[in-house]
């Protein structure tokens, strides 16, 4: 008989919330039980703080990319 394979067929990627995601609805959930008193801003922070960090580190390498051509 010859080899026979089987394909997995469980995926190996990862799905899922997150932490950050997790963190926000910890934020959420807190804030909405009054046990929090920040601001919307600050509750959603962790959706958006990993953007800009992604924003300032990018302007950091171009900005050392220019200095370097310049």
């Amino acid at each position: 008989m010859g080899n026979t394979y089987i394909k997995n067929s469980a995926s190996a990627s990862s799905g899922g919330i997150g932490f950050c995601g997790l963190l926000t609805i910890v934020f959420i959930t807190l804030k909405l039980l009054g046990q929090i008193d920040w601001s919307w801003l600050w509750v959603l922070s962790p959706l958006w703080i990993p953007f800009v960090l992604i924003l300032v580190i990018l302007a950091f390498g171009l900005f050392i990319g220019w200095l370097l051509i310049k």
